[in-house]
């Protein structure tokens, strides 16, 4: 499905978008909030506007803010050249939620249900109530995500309604109970189809396997709730098995170029996407800022390289009967890993990629990349802001994803075991799609088959995580990398301690590098290298044998750890803070705002 974004349609929608005051005067050119209800047409622009808000894909412009690989950057995929991205520590002076996009969905479905009834059909009445439902669920699940507890409205509040407008923080469960009802109402209501460019069911049950699996992960391993868990995950199962059933999807393209086709209209691998277009000017600049010519300081880390799996037979490198699997060099990497590791990553170590020499081309297009490595320039399609690949919003390997682990959870809660059959049509569907015809000449193949009955003996797993849920979070790394999960997994798992570079060490280096063989020019004070046995060799100007031992994951000498952020006192990195003046301002108007749990109250 096409999202094209038509900003003549969104200037309309926003003139009478109700979340602002009018002028007595009656609007002669454009539609009001008194004249705007009378159409379907009428509701469809309006709902408009949450498209951008909602579908970022890869930003416009230069705005890359939530935009796939520039706007998630903090992980333990991440490596930054320097001093690592710190969570939060201290209460903020000023930082609160916002409800701009609330208080205009609840006009939306306010204006539907008072004005509209006898306007609309019985079908388009609900699909649009549907649709209202499912926007507001989008954005209740991000602060309920964010904050925790948050104040709930359902409908519009009054500018003058203190006592709505400073309400106390309605507890997650509230919150989210209502999200659930939203959801499910969408899931029923609305259409299978409503036209190209529209979200329709699929798409809504896309995300729902996501914010529902989200909110069972949470229940079930932050607030330690398994009824609450069940219930979200049943619905995040019914979903994904809706969107599955369906036989509308499937993986049937190679891996990158699903993230750098110029047209993604009719691709069964997605659900979902936000399409570019050069003729009505909508661009971005993603490419342009990761075209190989381009510096950057941020890669992936050796904790992310190391997590692939060997293709000969899926299993973890430190148990693989792959020759040589202990071996990091690239050209090792790219014939012998997982062949998204080859799809992700430019074949030859660069200084480009300053803090991991390894250089991310998920978002790039073969045949740039290609120019680029034999001298040449990427061209202005894929320069400044002048990018129009379009962007994977929703795709149909995450949902796959989605189901597996949700099935898999639901087991863990006495539910259907997992069998060989879920496997094959979730994991085994993903390893194998087909090979870019570049992947196979540099000696790519096809990742062997996870089988129930040989699951990896990982000596690398949690001990906390069963060996099945291990092998599903891997599969979700390295089929998500860069995108927009990581981060919300680590969360909704309670494993945020795999970000603590202290604990993990290989957050602090990246990729593998022979520097003597590959970029001797790039032998000089400031760099050193981790052995496999984790063993830090720093450069030594003045030792004439050190250069010969600069091999090994790359660390520039003066990568920094993040600070302390767990098991701390009034410190919760889970659940973000509200601000001091916010909670001071509820206290002007005579009304308490309390402080996120984990955070002091006064």
């Amino acid at each position: 499905m096409k999202i094209k974004y038509n900003f003549i349609l969104i200037f309309l929608s926003l003139s009478f978008s109700g979340c602002e005051k009018f002028l007595d005067r009656p609007q002669l050119t454009s539609e009001n909030d008194e004249t705007a209800w009378k159409s379907e047409d009428n509701i469809r622009l309006y709902a408009n506007k949450y498209y951008t808000d909602f579908f970022t894909g890869y930003g416009v412009g230069f705005d890359n803010a939530g935009a796939l690989l520039a706007g998630y950057t903090f992980s333990d995929d991440v490596l930054l050249l320097g001093n690592q991205t710190n969570f939060t520590r201290s209460i903020p002076n000023s930082q609160i939620w916002s409800y701009t996009t609330i208080r205009s969905v609840n006009v939306m479905l306010n204006r539907i249900e008072n004005r509209m009834s006898k306007i609309l059909s019985s079908e388009a009445f609900n699909h649009w109530k549907g649709i209202g439902k499912f926007f507001r669920a989008m954005r209740y699940s991000e602060l309920v995500g964010t904050y925790g507890d948050v104040p709930y409205y359902d409908d519009i509040v009054s500018d003058v309604d203190f006592d709505n407008l400073y309400k106390a923080r309605t507890p997650r469960n509230e919150v989210m109970d209502a999200v659930y009802e939203d959801l499910k109402f969408a899931l029923a209501n609305v259409r299978l189809n409503d036209g190209d460019q529209f979200v329709n069911r699929y798409v809504v049950a896309g995300f729902v396997s996501r914010l529902a699996m989200t909110e069972g992960s949470w229940q079930k391993y932050y607030y330690k709730n398994q009824d609450r868990a069940k219930k979200f995950y049943e619905l995040a199962l019914e979903a994904a098995n809706f969107v599955i059933s369906s036989g509308k999807y499937d993986i049937v393209s190679d891996y990158r170029s699903i993230f750098t086709s110029n047209d993604l209209k009719g691709n069964k691998d997605v659900i979902l996407y936000r399409h570019y277009d050069a003729a009505v000017n909508i661009r971005h600049s993603i490419v342009s800022i990761h075209n190989l010519s381009e510096s950057v300081t941020y890669g992936p880390t050796t904790s992310l390289i190391k997590s692939f799996v060997c293709s000969k037979d899926g299993q973890p490198w430190q148990n693989s009967v792959e020759k040589n699997a202990h071996n990091f060099s690239l050209d090792s990497l790219i014939a012998k890993r997982d062949s998204r590791f080859e799809a992700s990553f430019h074949y030859k170590n660069t200084i480009k990629n300053k803090a991991s020499f390894l250089y991310i081309t998920k978002f790039l297009p073969r045949s740039v990349q290609a120019t680029v490595a034999a001298g040449g320039a990427p061209g202005i399609d894929y320069s400044g802001s002048n990018n129009v690949t379009d962007a994977p919003v929703l795709r149909y390997a995450e949902v796959l994803l989605n189901w597996i682990e949700t099935k898999a959870e639901l087991a863990s809660l006495g539910g259907v075991a997992v069998d060989q059959s879920d496997i094959d049509r979730t994991i085994n569907k993903l390893r194998d799609r087909p090979l870019a015809a570049e992947a196979v000449s540099r000696g790519v193949k096809k990742t062997a088959r996870l089988q129930l009955t040989n699951l990896p003996v990982d000596p690398a797993r949690d001990v906390q995580v069963s060996s099945l849920l291990w092998e599903i979070r891997r599969e979700r790394r390295m089929e998500l990398t860069f995108e927009e999960s990581r981060l919300s997994d680590l969360k909704r798992w309670s494993k945020l301690e795999y970000m603590d570079t202290d604990l993990n060490k290989d957050l602090l280096s990246g990729g593998w590098v022979n520097f003597p063989q590959e970029v001797p020019a790039e032998i000089k004070a400031g760099i050193s290298v981790v052995k496999l046995d984790g063993q830090v060799v720093v450069f030594n100007p003045a030792d004439a044998s050190s250069s010969a031992k600069m091999t090994g994951f790359y660390r520039y000498t003066l990568n920094n750890g993040r600070q302390p952020f767990l098991n701390l006192s009034n410190i919760n990195p889970y659940l973000a803070p509200v601000g001091r003046v916010q909670i001071d301002e509820y206290a002007a108007k005579g009304y308490v705002l309390k402080q996120t749990e984990g955070w002091p109250q006064n």
